[in-house]
């Protein structure tokens, strides 16, 4: 089968996916694919790797793909293909733009769809989606930028034009701190704050803004996060559930990739019982934005009260051989290279 392994992108995760990319070939059969591993730079250039692909392993974030040669006609390189996996992160890889080009290509591809990456990919409509389905989720409120101006959207989409200050009145007679900032397509937690004060959350709205015009303003849970992988079309299976332990104040993209002392554990510190009930909603979450192939969905589980509010869903995960994805499946059972062949099998149906 001939099987192209896109990877790297022109989003905040570029290096993220070089390792994950570079990690799902390693673990690929090479007597089962005929392998044709593309890289994408920060400006959108496609490149060949031209070495052995035995050589291609990245391990380190950060660390550059060399030995490349430009495509010079991307179209008819892919339409060579029988299937493609984009292990893209982020922006031009999770959020329904390569899906898109690919379905106008006709070509098969692993993952979810056009309109269930789009959903994924922006927290706003994620959040609007869920709701809909009765899936319990964190307060918040949405806050949009226009040039130099704020624009507050209320839960029925009416617009009022704000100055910083009003809309962190608003924030503060909605929720509770701690809040968290997030750009609203944004992921591995790039642009998002942890506020305290008012002061904190003018900053971090600011922050937000420079990744994403588009702003959710949520209010902190405290309590257990933790996550839960996906795999399937119509029939949906997922994973056991697994704890992050994050080493910094909250999880984001140093702690994530960069902190050593951030762990994570398989199966989470929760009951038996709300493991399962997380196991369905994560199915659930899946089949209400339409997802297909895989994802993985995260969750907090409250402190005191025990409820469990839905984080957010990735519609194509990390999948270094660390990573949580394919770490929650092996414990499940699927060993990596076995999950890539079952992923591929999905694709295109």
């Amino acid at each position: 089968m001939k099987l192209a392994v896109i990877f790297g992108g022109m989003s905040t995760e570029h290096d993220v996916s070089i390792v994950s990319g570079t990690s799902v070939i390693s673990n690929l059969d090479k007597e089962k694919y005929d392998i044709t591993p593309i890289y994408i730079d920060l400006d959108g250039t496609w490149y060949k790797y031209t070495k052995d692909i035995k050589d291609i392993k990245i391990t380190k974030i950060g660390e550059k793909i060399t030995e490349l040669e430009k495509i010079e006609n991307v179209i008819e390189l892919l339409r060579k293909q029988d299937v493609v996996f984009p292990v893209l992160h982020g922006l031009y890889g999770e959020d329904g733009t390569i899906q898109g080009l690919l379905e106008l290509l006709r070509i098969p591809y692993v993952g979810c769809r056009v309109l269930s990456s789009s959903i994924a990919m922006d927290k706003v409509y994620t959040k609007v989606v869920l709701d809909k389905a009765g899936i319990r989720q964190t307060k918040s409120e949405y806050v949009r930028k226009f040039d130099d101006k704020y624009i507050y959207i209320d839960k029925n989409f009416n617009e009022k034009i704000c100055e910083l200050e009003e809309i962190c009145n608003i924030a503060e007679k909605n929720l509770k701190y701690p809040m968290f900032v997030k750009p609203s397509n944004s992921g591995s937690s790039v642009g998002v704050n942890k506020a305290e004060t008012k002061e904190e959350l003018k900053n971090a709205i600011e922050y937000a803004s420079k990744y994403d015009k588009k702003i959710l303003i949520e209010e902190g849970i405290i309590g257990h996060e933790v996550e839960c992988a996906v795999l399937g079309n119509e029939e949906v299976i997922s994973s056991t559930v697994g704890e992050i332990k994050s080493a910094d104040e909250f999880y984001d993209f140093d702690s994530k990739y960069k902190n050593q002392e951030s762990k994570t554990l398989i199966p989470a510190e929760i009951s038996e019982e709300k493991i399962e009930e997380i196991r369905k909603l994560a199915v659930k979450a899946f089949k209400a934005i339409d997802g297909k192939g895989l994802s993985r969905v995260d969750f907090f589980v409250e402190n005191g009260t025990d409820k469990v509010y839905l984080n957010e869903i990735n519609t194509l995960p990390g999948f270094t051989e660390i990573s949580m994805y394919p770490k929650l499946f092996e414990a499940s059972g699927i060993k990596y290279n076995k999950l890539l062949d079952k992923l591929i099998e999905l694709a295109g149906k």
